[in-house]
């Protein structure tokens, strides 16, 4: 990654109006240079006795017209800067635009996900609560036989309410007991 793409959105604003801060510099240099090449040939366009140009003035205007190459090629190179930053931001731009639809994307995920749980958590329950359901109607019919099995032997044994006890023959009956005298 170059220095100039990692260089934050708004270094990219400051860098850009810098950069047309000088070209306007550049272009008002430009214009005054003309307008000083314009008044040299004007000034040379009136009828003077020497129609040669002086040394003095040709060495000034070869000058001139270096100055003025060179702020032509220093506003191509900036124009060419300008154009280079306006396409690194309109890809920065659609970079932030794509990073802020996945964010919206991932934020309803996100909002979506406890009603996908719950859910989810239904549908294992479910199962769990039809187990539930069968064991508790299990219980409760290994319920009612043990009471029917607890209510009969409670009826068994209220027939077999006489008590055991020894029989004697029926010939001792005569048997005197001891008295106590």
């Amino acid at each position: 990654m170059t220095a100039s793409t990692s260089m934050t959105f708004a270094d990219l604003q400051a860098e850009v109006a810098h950069l047309r801060d000088e070209l306007q510099i550049r272009d008002q240099l430009v214009q005054q240079l003309s307008q000083e090449l314009f008044r040299m040939v004007k000034g040379n366009a009136t009828p003077k006795t020497n129609a040669q140009p002086s040394e003095e003035s040709l060495a000034e205007m070869r000058v001139l017209r270096e100055q003025l190459h060179g702020v032509e090629q220093q506003v191509s190179f900036y124009q060419d800067q300008l154009e280079s930053r306006d396409t690194e931001i309109q890809q920065l731009r659609q970079t932030v635009k794509d990073l802020g639809d996945r964010s919206q994307m991932l934020e309803r995920v996100v909002q979506e996900m406890p009603q996908v749980y719950r859910q989810k958590f239904a549908e294992r329950l479910t199962p769990i609560k039809e187990k539930v359901a069968l064991i508790q109607q299990e219980n409760r019919r290994l319920h009612a036989e043990l009471q029917s099995v607890s209510y009969r032997l409670a009826v068994r044994n209220r027939r077999v309410t006489h008590i055991d006890l020894p029989s004697f023959p029926r010939g001792m009956g005569n048997a005197a007991l001891p008295s106590v005298s």
